[in-house]
């Protein structure tokens, strides 16, 4: 995992203009199956991939806190919610919560586990969004997310193989 890690970003960066064409022409003529497809190749890449042997997403990028987010976390960790946004958090360019730090300040680096695993936000229980409903919606968010997590560009990968445009 870690070699594949460590190739991922070039990887990604090579398959950039292929995927992003690809998803281009997939748009156009969006196949009514395209969700039922995703969802599928979503769950083949996740009973062989073990996050926890990854982490990579924890360690390099934020997710977005919602309200809802805050209030939950901050009741778990018994904090004022004011008081959990000035310790952990900040507003990115776009005006979203994002963590201060990476990576994250609930990630264990000695087994990639989740202090907030069972509060974690929703970005983080959804990531990398690639069994989504609409997923024709987020092929940009999908594009990034291949450069941090080997989940999500297999699945593009496997994506281009069963339905090629």
């Amino acid at each position: 995992m870690e070699e594949f890690l460590n190739e991922l970003p070039e990887l990604a960066k090579e398959k950039y203009l292929e995927s992003k064409k690809y998803f281009a022409k997939l748009k156009k003529r969006t196949p009514k199956k395209l969700d039922l497809v995703m969802q599928e190749l979503h769950s083949n890449e996740f009973e062989k991939t073990d996050c926890l042997a990854c982490g990579n997403c924890c360690k390099t990028t934020s997710p977005i806190f919602t309200d809802k987010d805050i209030e939950r976390i901050s009741k778990h960790l018994k904090m004022k919610a004011v008081n959990f946004i000035s310790q952990y958090l900040d507003r990115d360019t776009d005006d979203y919560y994002v963590l201060k730090t990476a990576p994250c300040s609930f990630l264990d680096l000695n087994d990639n586990t989740c202090f907030i695993y069972d509060v974690r936000p929703k970005a983080c229980k959804e990531y990398p969004h690639t069994n989504r409903r609409k997923f024709i919606q987020i092929t940009d968010l999908t594009l990034n997310n291949t450069e941090i997590c080997p989940a999500a560009f297999n699945i593009i990968e496997a994506l281009k193989k069963k339905l090629p445009v």
